[in-house]
């Protein structure tokens, strides 16, 4: 598991960052709005966002994170007032802790969130829902047989329903490194064989012209 922390006081974030660690997390640390996009590249499983940052608030630079990939998170502040939780809590924070805090209890609280989103979690498309911890999709009622690519595939978008993404996207997060050995039609290809599994909801992936595949309804 991956826990993002970002924190403008490096202090509190070295002492996060190494309190995560010896618990047996692994960590992306970043001190401003501007490191926190980097650090998404490492797709962590909760972020740990301070409100007060250097350049622009704690809340506002969640809204943008999770407009590309929905994690839960936990925010940090010096300020104790009820309209920061308010927001906080309207914009789907998890929770909201008043420093200072005792790591111990946030420790107890990231567990408590990862084995909530771990043991709950799932993702929704009209007809489809998908659930990423037991690999399972259905189209309605029905179970649909996926192979691992296609699966992944449809797990990406519908990670980031509404936005396109291009082959060269597709490629880098289900292919990897192997995508530049890739054949071009590879991507079309696996999503054809998926959209036919997906029968009368196939609809849900469209192409873009000249850009890419975008999900929804």
């Amino acid at each position: 598991m991956i826990i993002g922390i970002i924190e403008d006081d490096r202090l509190l974030n070295q002492a996060l960052n190494k309190f995560l660690t010896d618990n047996g997390y692994d960590t992306v640390c970043a001190h401003s709005g501007e490191e926190a996009f980097a650090a998404a590249a490492d797709h962590p499983n909760l972020w740990l966002i301070d409100i007060g940052l250097p350049d622009g608030n704690g809340l506002d630079l969640y809204r943008e994170l999770t407009a590309v990939r929905k994690v839960p998170a936990v925010f940090l502040t010096a300020r104790d007032e009820e309209r920061d939780m308010l927001q906080a809590f309207d914009m789907g924070a998890e929770d909201y802790v008043v420093k200072p805090f005792s790591m111990k209890v946030l420790l107890k609280r990231i567990e408590r969130i990862l084995k909530t989103n771990r043991e709950g979690r799932m993702l929704t498309c009209g007809g489809i829902t998908l659930y990423p911890e037991k690999k399972q999709v259905l189209s309605g009622d029905e179970e649909i047989a996926l192979t691992a690519k296609e699966y992944q595939l449809l797990e990406l978008f519908m990670e980031n329903q509404d936005q396109v993404l291009t082959k060269e996207n597709i490629l880098d997060r289900i292919w990897g490194i192997d995508g530049a050995f890739i054949e071009e039609n590879t991507v079309s290809v696996t999503i054809s064989r998926l959209k036919k599994k997906l029968g009368e909801r196939q609809s849900y992936i469209k192409n873009v012209f000249g850009l890419g595949y975008r999900m929804g309804e």
